[in-house]
């Protein structure tokens, strides 16, 4: 099994910048790829980005490209989720998981979750 937990959330204002972390202890060889999602107050949980573990190919919703930057730092078994330009909309509880990913990107299956860091961007 595989156990995460994220943090790097908190307040910022909008234009500015989080960088939130994703750590993985337990079996992480089995890890095909982590994801990143957030869920907004009142909103469903959203896909935002992944990256797979194997050759560290990143895929982006096209919300997130161009603001949002994923990466892998497989020595510290850690994902880094660097969000740039954030907007009050960016606000919300975010999440990372483990997951498979499907041909075009899109997460086909979820395992593991974190507990969540909490993003809050203000006016």
């Amino acid at each position: 099994q595989v156990q995460l937990v994220d943090s790097g959330g908190g307040l910022v204002q909008t234009g500015g910048s989080l960088n939130l972390s994703c750590v993985a202890s337990g079996r992480t060889d089995s890890i095909d790829a982590v994801g990143w999602f957030r869920r907004a107050p009142g909103k469903g949980r959203e896909y935002i980005t992944a990256i797979k573990s194997i050759n560290n190919r990143a895929y982006y919703k096209d919300f997130a490209k161009g603001r949002f930057t994923i990466s892998r730092d497989a020595a510290m078994n850690t994902v880094h989720l660097q969000m740039n330009t954030l907007r009050i909309e960016d606000s919300g509880i975010y999440y990372c998981a483990t997951i498979k990913l499907g041909a075009d990107g899109l997460p086909t299956s979820l395992d593991a979750w974190s507990q969540g860091t909490l993003v809050f961007v203000s006016s």
